[in-house]
């Protein structure tokens, strides 16, 4: 997973961003301890109730990410467990909607070019072309070569969207480092963080599948009218 600050001539060396650095040149305000109404609405869902085959595939995966997470690499994390979360969530292609996965966007965003590949971006789009991004995915091993910040990839990726998007909605998101999730949601220059969400854990894995089904429909409700 690579992140990239690109000013002036491409040969020129190039600099990872750092959260705090994006913080302090595009004025971001970072909420942590208190939840925005948006973020509240994100993360209030009934219990999730899954059928049959959900289910089993839902006890398989924790079973083992319980047993082996600890000596995964990125892409153990991601083959093994992530992209079956995403599906469990339902963060799947329809109506005009594709996943894509180590998707690189890049955008001028105040005169500063920003470039970032996004681990996991929902957004419109035709086959391997996107318009329109609505949740981005950012995801590091700390323990197994990480590569980089990955909250300021998240924001450089929610930063690019709103040039992109050209509108004032807001961008929803979720930061994966190991076992701990987190969700995010920018909406002009503020972010909030949720708390961290153990996906070893049955009852936090079952609430983190629901909040990824919740996006779904605050997607096609909100975001996309």
């Amino acid at each position: 997973m690579s992140r990239k600050k690109i000013i002036g001539d491409e040969n020129e060396q190039l600099k990872a961003w750092r959260e705090g650095d994006l913080v302090h040149t595009f004025k971001l305000t970072r909420i942590v301890t208190t939840q925005t109404p948006l973020m509240q609405e994100w993360l209030d869902n009934e219990p999730l109730v899954l059928n049959q085959m959900e289910q089993y595939v839902f006890d398989r995966v924790l079973n083992k990410a319980q047993k082996s997470i600890a000596g995964w690499s990125e892409e153990d994390l991601k083959v093994k467990f992530i992209g079956i979360i995403l599906d469990l969530g339902d963060m799947n292609d329809d109506n005009g909607v594709v996943g894509y996965f180590d998707k690189t966007i890049s955008g001028t965003v105040e005169g500063i070019k920003l470039t970032v590949k996004s681990d996991f971006m929902l957004a419109e789009g035709i086959l391997d072309a996107f318009r329109t991004p609505y949740f981005h995915f950012q995801e590091y091993k700390p323990n197994k070569n990480p590569s980089g910040d990955s909250m300021a990839q998240l924001l450089e990726a929610f930063l690019i969207a709103q040039v992109k998007n050209n509108n004032e909605k807001p961008l929803y998101g979720i930061e994966v480092i190991g076992k701990q999730w987190s969700f995010v949601i920018m909406e002009g220059k503020t972010y909030c963080i949720s708390k961290a969400f153990d996906a070893t854990d049955r009852d936090d894995l079952m609430r983190i599948i629901a909040i990824l089904r919740k996006f779904r429909k605050i997607l096609f409700e909100r975001l996309m009218i």
